[in-house]
């Protein structure tokens, strides 16, 4: 605004000319400010908005008379096409104030809240191909314009929707996406476009919410769960009979939770979807996990492992027995890091067999087990089965009970390297977590190698990300008294590269614990995860939080992020 008002002042028409002319200020409100003027250097426009003469946008408003731009108080939605908001997401409408309004063969017409906004214009240029004329108008109508027009358009698609779901539906439709055209049922087409859009979005997970008058369509994307659309409550019976009718479930059967599976293929790519259905209040809730089959496994570098971490974990995959346990919650990145590790030792001359809950990654010269429940082949049983197969890798997808965990330990002791996952929140908490299953401690001491925890974070987009000044609440955050000399903060901005989110991607945190000599007779005497953590630390181990604030300073990730995916850390200073 300061940049608006010195335009303003270099302006050949006196700015309180302008403003008495334009706006509602008054010739005695004026005096008194230019007295102020005199005495305080400071600019007219400066002390007109301190002393609440002008509103701030009062200051666009007679510029934009001064340098000859449309300026409207009023925005006529009536005459506004909703279809020229395809391409404009309303999170990036609503974060530049920016709406088009008119599109001609040569030009396209937009109206914004300010006119010297360049790099919103360079964008819709970008997106339409077509120059672009401006219009100004204030936030407060720029904003209630766009959720107007946002709100018709998407109505006018579920209008659309509903009458043709009232049809008679084919429900038993094709299940190739590529396959549905325009002429079939309108379920089918819209099922495949939420899964269609999921998987350009790059949506892990697709969450179907039956409320008492409509359905919220929403995506977990990065880990974050974002709203994409609603619908009517009235089409959700149809959409939960073709979502059923894919998975071949019972579609009659609405009382109890079902669990499936869907094979589609987008755009040449196999998809793998894990379909989960509970009854609630309204209807059936639906979880689709979606699965990309034939993804590159990454590297540990690409997950984001480095330092010390990254060499102690290049060590341990060379081990020729013991266990290691990855750990974190659901959506942590645990069975990725698993099969990078699994990658890593894969060679002809090793013999390698898992068994995993559902096959994620397919890769060449690994033997793959899938859990089937409906035949009792259980992560026992077939572990149990491997064994005897004479492996020398194993990897067990989730360790969840005491048989499981009985059998890993007794094959790590026999001379297999074995790797599985654990729920818990921290490294150190993993040997308390198997000695409440019930495995002795001292099968425990003998077998675990390593544990690594880890959590997955969003990484800032590095086209729009912007430095950010340290607050002491950043640094109360970061545990920090002052910055580093080199550090740099980023926060995130949101431009088109990164659908106005900020972020692209994810990147790994974590913190390793080596079961040394020393951590040992800590296991052994049962000792808490405190104790526990505080001797690996003092043996040099890096916390999550330590980690991640690393790569807060490193511009990699955001303070935000370090709240949101490190909240439950403990702080103690050990």
């Amino acid at each position: 605004m300061n940049d608006t008002i010195s335009q303003l002042e270099d302006q050949k028409e006196k700015i309180g000319q302008l403003l008495l002319k334009h706006t509602s200020l008054t010739n005695e409100q004026l005096s008194e400010a230019l007295d102020l003027q005199k005495s305080s250097g400071m600019l007219l426009g400066q002390i007109l908005l301190k002393k609440n003469y002008i509103h701030p946008h009062d200051i666009v408003k007679v510029l934009c008379y001064q340098i000859d731009i449309p300026y409207y108080d009023e925005i006529h939605i009536d005459e506004i096409d909703p279809t020229l908001i395809i391409d404009i997401p309303i999170n990036y409408a609503k974060h530049h104030q920016v709406l088009p309004i008119l599109e001609t063969d040569d030009y396209i017409t937009v109206i914004l809240t300010d006119p010297f906004n360049f790099d919103t214009l360079n964008d819709l240029q970008e997106i339409f191909k077509k120059e672009i004329k401006i219009q100004v108008s204030p936030p407060m109508k720029v904003e209630e314009s766009i959720n107007r027009i946002y709100e018709k358009a998407t109505k006018n698609v579920v209008d659309t929707l509903e009458h043709e779901f009232e049809e008679n539906l084919d429900l038993e439709g094709p299940i190739d996406i590529l396959d549905a055209g325009a002429d079939e049922a309108p379920v089918i087409r819209f099922v495949n476009s939420i899964i269609f859009r999921a998987v350009k979005l790059k949506a892990s997970d697709i969450h179907i919410e039956p409320y008492e008058k409509e359905t919220v369509y929403r995506f977990r994307i990065n880990g974050v769960m974002t709203e994409d659309l609603r619908q009517p409550i009235k089409t959700h019976s149809a959409v939960t009979s073709r979502i059923k009718v894919m998975a071949k479930l019972d579609i009659a059967e609405k009382r109890l939770p079902q669990d499936g599976r869907i094979k589609i293929k987008i755009a040449g790519k196999d998809v793998d979807l894990r379909l989960s259905t509970v009854p609630i209040q309204h209807g059936e809730r639906i979880v689709m996990r979606v699965l990309e089959k034939g993804s590159t496994v990454l590297g540990l570098e690409s997950l984001g492992f480095s330092g010390s971490v990254l060499k102690q974990l290049k060590e341990i995959s060379n081990k020729k027995h013991g266990i290691v346990y990855v750990t974190g919650p659901t959506g942590s990145g645990k069975t990725t890091t698993l099969f990078a590790l699994l990658d890593r030792i894969n060679s002809p001359d090793k013999m390698i067999i898992t068994v995993e809950d559902p096959v994620e990654y397919e890769i060449p010269g690994i033997s793959q087990i899938q859990v089937n429940s409906k035949i009792d082949l259980n992560f026992a049983r077939s572990l149990r089965a491997i064994v005897r197969q004479d492996p020398d890798v194993i990897m067990v997808g989730e360790t969840r009970d005491l048989e499981t965990a009985t059998m890993a330990v007794e094959a790590s002791l026999t001379g297999h390297f074995v790797l599985s996952t654990l729920h818990t929140n921290d490294s150190a908490s993993a040997p308390n977590r198997l000695v409440d299953m019930g495995v002795q401690p001292f099968l425990i001491a003998s077998s675990l190698s390593a544990v690594l925890a880890q959590r997955l974070v969003q990484t800032l987009c590095m086209d729009c990300k912007k430095p950010h000044t340290a607050t002491e609440s950043d640094l109360e955050i970061l545990g920090l008294e002052k910055l580093p000399q080199e550090a740099t903060l980023f926060k995130a901005a949101g431009c088109p590269k990164c659908n106005q989110k900020g972020y692209v991607g994810r990147t790994t945190v974590s913190e390793l614990l080596i079961i040394t000599d020393e951590v040992k007779p800590l296991i052994l005497s049962k000792a808490d995860a405190g104790s526990l953590k505080k001797l690996a630390i003092s043996q040099g181990m890096r916390t999550l939080r330590q980690d991640t604030v690393n790569k807060v300073l490193s511009g990699i990730t955001s303070i935000d992020e370090l709240v949101r995916a490190i909240q439950e850390e403990d702080e103690e200073e050990y």
